[in-house]
């Protein structure tokens, strides 16, 4: 599909998505951003539905301010994917062992390393910028700095919710190695603090949800918020590649006589900020739940823990800002999706799969996302599909 334009308050609100489909308090927090005095265009994935502030699905251009609700808590969170020498012939009919294995080497949940991950062990983990990275630390709000040891210890983990860790296998019978993940708990602390600060500013007061309170350009505020911002944005991106590079060496391990090799690593964020230009102006744009989908750059929309997941291409599409969808998204609650499901409904809907299937991930369940085809399909002017994978094995916290 194309996308339908609905009336918004200071711009129309394109959306890759029927409205009619979306749930009514997805669609007035669309419309709350609408009325936001600095927004220059609005663009709806898929994948819309209710967040906090903002929806989960939606690109925000503004000139000279930034939402920090609607870049979310998890700033930085994203997607990593690497296409392996592996073949479906190479696998041996049980993959509970790998499982354990890869539980072993990235703690999940609220785990963290012993000590700090030392980059120079990992197999090709690109360690330039790594000391410059974490002397930054010093420069971040006052208020996290007493996170520093967990800060540190938590780098290299997948965390919970609907973060996981797959080993899949695409059509043509590769093995793909993907995981889903963000900028743990100094992350979410760091949002936390500036979605604060916001939310005190006289320029907010006005607001019709005080969760769309934002900073503006030539402000301290706005220079603390920023700093953080990408250096959280930084966490998440070197978390992704310690991981990808702890699971390689799992991967290598059990796949000795094989001897594995990858192809380029595939990363993308889809709870971020980015500096763009569309229309001769300098915009910064606020992807919640969404990726970047630039003319040939790769993205990943994965489904849920028991459908299939997307390695895609970006047609450079303008009207979304260059953007897609960051998943399938979901269609009911974590709590909904608990009332409504049982253990038993888990096994059946993840079957020939290698995962957890306790009451603990009953919230993750594929029934509780949308059918990520559809979400696919309603975007083909977005992006052009490169692989469709399926997991035989997930890892959640």
């Amino acid at each position: 599909m194309s996308y339908v334009e609905v009336p918004g308050a200071k711009v129309p609100i394109r959306m890759w998505a029927d409205p009619a489909s979306v749930e009514d308090v997805a669609m007035q927090q669309l419309r709350n951003v609408s009325t936001l005095p600095w927004i220059k265009g609005l663009a709806v994935m898929p994948d819309v539905h209710f967040g906090k502030g903002a929806t989960v699905g939606s690109v925000i251009a503004m000139h000279g301010a930034v939402c920090p609700a609607a870049v979310g808590v998890d700033i930085g969170c994203g997607m990593s994917a690497v296409k392996t020498s592996l073949t479906a012939n190479d696998l041996p009919g049980d993959l509970s062992r790998l499982r354990s294995k890869i539980e072993q080497a990235i703690p999940v949940g609220r785990g963290m390393h012993d000590t700090t991950v030392d980059p120079g062990k990992i197999h090709g983990f690109p360690t330039t910028g790594w000391d410059d990275f974490w002397s930054r630390f010093d420069g971040i709000a006052e208020a996290v700095k007493f996170r520093q040891e967990r800060a540190t210890k938590q780098m290299g983990t997948l965390g919970s919710g609907n973060h996981f860790i797959e080993f899949c296998l695409d059509e043509a019978g590769s093995v793909w190695l993907m995981l889903h993940s963000g900028s743990r708990n100094i992350g979410k602390e760091l949002a936390d603090f500036h979605i604060g600060q916001a939310q005190k500013l006289p320029h907010n007061q006005g607001l019709v949800d005080r969760d769309l309170a934002v900073f503006v350009a030539d402000t301290p505020q706005m220079a603390a918020y920023r700093n953080d911002l990408f250096w959280a944005q930084e966490y998440a991106k070197y978390n992704r590649s310690i991981m990808m590079g702890l699971f390689q060496d799992v991967v290598r391990k059990e796949f000795k006589k094989a001897r594995v090799t990858f192809e380029p690593v595939i990363s993308c964020h889809h709870n971020y900020v980015s500096e763009e230009r569309y229309d001769g102006m300098d915009l910064l744009v606020t992807r919640k739940g969404a990726i970047r989908a630039g003319s040939g750059e790769f993205g990943i929309i994965p489904g849920s823990m028991g459908t299939g997941s997307y390695i895609v291409k970006g047609l450079g599409n303008a009207k979304s800002f260059n953007s897609a969808s960051h998943g399938a998204g979901r269609r009911m609650s974590r709590n909904a999706a608990k009332r409504r499901f049982s253990t038993q409904d888990l096994e059946e809907q993840t079957r020939g799969v290698e995962c957890r299937k306790d009451s603990g991930v009953v919230d993750e369940i594929p029934a509780a996302y949308k059918p990520i085809e559809q979400v696919i399909d309603q975007q083909r002017d977005l992006v052009e599909v490169v692989a469709k994978l399926k997991q035989l094995v997930c890892v959640k916290g």
